[in-house]
């Protein structure tokens, strides 16, 4: 009889928040030879776990269906096959981004994506750290090709998603370190006041707008424009989707990359609404989509490898802020899923598991 564990479950295969609840008849993973069976401490939350759960964002083949794609936690055994120990050992605290099954007691992790848990960091802050900044990182260097030298500004949407928060930081880093007289600016847009003053007071954004703010349509647009001294934006990072695609083409400066790495807004534009896309030729766009869940493990090392550079070493200094929201037992991972829905939250919501 295959062994089991506890792992969050969805009642019917998907539905809303309500339908999960722990199943403790879940078959307990075997790691592979290339694997670290992790016992799990803490595993974060993410919108892709939400799009899972409604059916909208399956897992890759050959992945568990369980939800959760960030962990931290302690290595229970280690993969055979050559060398098998080396690497790794039970008992290591470690931390890491896996493509499905963290929701769990127990996850088989890739011995390369796992990384030592730092003393000085919680349980907490590590098990909900990589996938935000993982996929900042690749926004930002891998697919929106970041110089600090060349993009002079970079505009980030749902600034105070998790996401956001990490690659706003990231941006303002950069800014910083560039000893030209131009460095970059680094814009945000939100749809609450509270969460703009945040964007500019907490994580140094030189200018953010509440979009809700602005009724008449354009107004916002104008205000980043203004924000960037009558210039448009080099570097567009966008969650939203089809609702800001016209005014990504609008804001977009002349050479300049917009991002999509999501639709919190819907797949399509404003009902009725025809779009301009001559900014694309006129002004030698490149409009770009993304995901990392559908990346294979050598291109997510690579992200790793860039996480280990530009931000655990800021993490571990104070510098960069690895936002927590909230912490949940994982027992209510019901309310854990509604309070993220309601998107009334600033950063990450981690749940922990005690037993």
């Amino acid at each position: 009889m295959t062994e089991t564990m506890k792992a969050v479950d969805i009642r019917g295969g998907t539905g809303d928040a309500s339908s999960l609840f722990i199943n403790p008849e879940t078959p307990k993973p075997i790691p592979t030879p290339q694997e670290c069976l992790v016992r799990v401490r803490a595993f974060g939350l993410n919108r892709g776990d939400t799009m899972q759960r409604q059916g909208f964002y399956p897992p890759p083949p050959g992945v568990p269906k369980t939800l959760g794609l960030e962990f931290s936690g302690l290595i229970a055994s280690v993969g055979g096959g050559e060398n098998a120990g080396e690497m790794w050992k039970v008992g290591d605290e470690v931390f890491g981004l896996v493509y499905g099954g963290a929701y769990a007691e127990f996850v088989a992790v890739d011995k390369r994506m796992l990384m030592k848990k730092p003393p000085g960091l919680s349980w907490e802050s590590c098990g909900g750290m990589c996938e935000s900044w993982f996929t900042a990182v690749q926004a930002l260097y891998l697919v929106g090709e970041f110089n600090p030298k060349l993009t002079r500004s970079v505009l980030w949407h749902a600034g105070a998603s998790t996401v956001s928060i990490c690659g706003i930081q990231l941006s303002v880093a950069a800014a910083q370190e560039d000893s030209s007289s131009a460095s970059p600016k680094v814009f945000a847009t939100t749809r609450q006041e509270t969460k703009r003053d945040f964007c500019v007071s907490e994580l140094g954004c030189t200018g953010a707008v509440n979009t809700l703010a602005y009724p008449d349509k354009g107004g916002w647009e104008s205000e980043i424009v203004q924000l960037n001294g009558g210039q448009g934006i080099d570097l567009i990072i966008d969650f939203i989707g089809g609702p800001y695609f016209s005014s990504n083409l609008a804001l977009a400066a002349r050479d300049g990359k917009i991002i999509n790495l999501g639709l919190m807004g819907g797949a399509l534009t404003a009902e009725g609404e025809a779009v301009n896309i001559s900014p694309i030729i006129m002004k030698r766009l490149r409009y770009e989509g993304s995901t990392l869940r559908s990346r294979d493990v050598e291109y997510q090392v690579r992200v790793k490898a860039l996480f280990e550079e530009k931000v655990l070493p800021k993490i571990l200094d104070g510098s960069f802020k690895n936002v927590i929201s909230k912490v949940f037992e994982w027992e209510n991972v019901v309310e854990a899923h509604k309070l993220m829905e309601s998107n009334n939250t600033k950063g990450k919501i981690v749940c922990t598991i005690s037993s």
